[in-house]
């Protein structure tokens, strides 16, 4: 248990922090999942989109959104056209 008073607040915020963070991580694994199965651009852009957003915020790194889109893009360029 912290010492300091103000120490206490951090360990409240930073477990608050890392459940929202694990839902929006745990939420761009399902809709990278969907759009790759939906075969759709407009679905993919969302995604992508996405991706920017919860880099910018620091959910997670800024490579890794770029890696996420290339391989949704790359797998919907490989997929016949519907």
């Amino acid at each position: 248990m912290p010492n300091i008073k103000a120490a206490v607040k951090w360990v409240r915020q930073s477990e608050k922090r890392t459940l929202r963070n694990l839902d929006t991580k745990t939420r761009l694994k399902t809709l990278f999942k969907k759009a790759k199965a939906a075969n759709d651009p407009a679905v993919a852009a969302r995604v992508e989109g996405q991706f920017d957003k919860a880099a910018s915020k620091g959910i997670i790194h800024p490579n890794k959104a770029a890696r996420k889109k290339s391989r949704l893009a790359k797998a919907l360029a490989k997929q016949p056209k519907a």
